[in-house]
Order: structure tokens, then sequence, then C-alpha cells
């Protein structure tokens, strides 16, 4: 019987599980959101109880498995499949998620960074097929990257290679990041980051066509509040988002001088923002770079957009195989 794999993208915001054939093609999957208010064990618990209901909908076994890859949002040594810590996820510090969901399934379980399960998934199955070199960046509620070398992820020597958000752009940096510097990439361009912004600019008396005042909960300023802005060409959420795309375009060429890849594949819930936002990425990056370089480097949107998590969370079985 031909094996499937199952992905499961353990986000700060949703946890995503699924069961994915070996080209890339979900079969199934379940998206949840109440994993948050959950102690670690509770979450590998929901995790086990999910996959098993997956199993039972589809009428397979668990011998149909031929692997579990599981991607989490931050520091994690790979090989150990411990994670160290995330500044987008409660909890999970220093915990061996690999071994605890090991204790329910006689499969082999690989974990990884979501960033770079996300760029393999994407050089395997997505945006970046018939590339063997790329950087794969997410902007939703964190920020990272995954790097493909060669067909292969490159984790560094410590693992956790790719750590794109916590590269230090403005050193006066006014917002604290959760990993406790100030100036790090993803409070300027994180969706969390983006929410206080916004609110910071109406506490200075900026105005906006949005249905939303001062007092309103930077939380609630999120991506579909920011899509909205844009679609009423609102000048404040332009500046926002204009801000966001700036320091983007900053890190992107950072990445680009230091790796030089032919392509950057941009995936993560702030991309539907749409072709706006894109291009103000675009825009800031080449500003940066020399006039030779315009031919010599592409962008592309993620292809595997809202699956991205779950099938490079699978693919981490093809990957290691």
């Amino acid at each position: 019987m031909k094996k499937i794999l199952c992905g499961v993208d353990l986000g700060g915001t949703k946890l995503a599980i699924g069961l994915v054939e070996t080209n890339g093609i979900v079969i199934d999957k379940t998206i949840v959101f109440d994993h948050t208010t959950k102690n670690d064990d509770d979450v590998i618990r929901q995790i086990r109880d999910i996959i098993h209901n997956l199993l039972r909908s589809n009428n397979l076994k668990e011998k149909s498995i031929g692997g579990i890859g599981v991607v989490f949002p931050g520091h994690i040594r790979s090989r150990e499949g411990v994670t160290i810590t995330s500044s987008n996820i409660k909890g999970f510090k220093n915990f061996p998620l690999k071994r605890e969901i090991e204790k329910y399934f006689d499969v082999e379980v690989i974990t990884d960074n979501d960033a770079n399960a996300q760029a393999y998934g994407e050089f395997r199955f997505g945006a970046g097929v018939g590339y063997d070199n790329l950087i794969f960046a997410t902007i939703s509620s964190g920020v990272g990257a995954g790097i493909i070398i060669d067909g292969k992820i490159y984790r560094g020597i410590t693992g956790t290679a790719g750590e794109f958000g916590h590269m230090i752009v403005d050193p006066h940096g006014e917002l604290k990041c959760g990993c406790g510097n100030y100036g790090c990439l993803m409070t300027f361009t994180c969706g969390h980051a983006l929410g206080k912004i916004f609110k910071k600019y109406l506490l200075d008396g900026m105005v906006t066509k949005l249905q939303i005042d001062e007092n309103v909960s930077a939380s609630d300023i999120d991506g579909k509040v920011l899509k909205k802005g844009l679609e009423l060409n609102d000048e404040l959420t332009k500046k926002v988002v204009d801000q966001c795309a700036r320091y983007l375009g900053i890190g992107l060429y950072n990445l680009f001088q230091m790796f030089n890849p032919p392509l950057f594949v941009l995936g993560g819930g702030l991309m539907y923002l749409g072709k706006y936002f894109f291009d103000q990425i675009k825009y800031h990056f080449y500003s940066y770079a020399q006039d030779m370089l315009f031919d010599d480097v592409h962008f592309n949107l993620s292809k595997l957009r809202e699956d991205a998590g779950i099938i490079g969370a699978a693919s981490l079985i093809l990957e290691s195989q």
C-alpha cells in the first residue's frame, strides 16, 4: 500500500494538521485555534487526537503513515527534536517535541523550524520548483526564513539558521521583540507589530478611512483590517504597509548579499495584503540593489499558500530520505 505523510504545523495562532500524498497533494486537514489556551502536554494530546481522527475519517490505519513532520515557529534543535523558545507561541521552552509525539505513534517523526519546512515544500512542490537554491520568507504573526542550498535545507551549526525576523535592522527601534532585543526586523513587520504601529499613528493624531479610532485594541488591527484599508486607499494604512515593506526590503537585500539566491519566495498571512504590498517589497529591495542585479534575482509568491505549513512539514520526511 502506498504510504502517506502527515504534516503538523504548530503555529502561533493556529494548529493545522493534514494527511499529504508524496506528490504534495493534501488529502484532508484539520485546523484549530484553541491550542494556545492549552499547556504543552495537552497540545501534544490534541495533535495525537487530530491525527487519529483524520485517519479514521479517511478509513486509514496508522501503518499507512510513512512519517510525521512537525514544524515549530521558533528556535528548535531539529536533529534532537527539542524546541528552544519562540516569540510567537507560549510554552514549549526546551520541550522534547519529537520524543513526546513518538510516544503515541510507531512511525518516524521529524521536527524543524516552520520556515525551513515551508522553504523545502516550495522547493519540492510549489513556487520554487526548478530552482536548487532559494530563500523562502514567511511574513505572518512571526517573520522567518528558510534557506535551500543545492536542494537541501541549510540549518547552520546550531540548527537555527534562517531566523530572519531577529535580524537587527534598527538598533534604536522602539518596540521590544519577544527575544528581548530592540530593533529586530519582526518588530517592524509581523502582524502583531503592524497593529501596534497603526495604533501609535492613531494616537499621534493621524486619521483613517477605516471605522476605527484610537480606542481600538492593537490586536484587532490585523491583516484583514489592513487589506480593507488598502482597498479604501487609506493613507494611514499605506504608511504602515509601506514602512513594513521597506524594512522587509532591507532584510531581504541583506539575505541576498549573504547567500546570493536566484529566487525569493514570499509567503505567510500578511502576503494576502495583495499586489500592492508585494510590489512595495520588491521596490524597496531593488532600491538597494545595483542595476546589474535586476535580471539575476526573482520573486515569487508562495504557491502552497495556506497549506504551506502542512505540506512543508510533511515534506520533511522526503528531505530526510
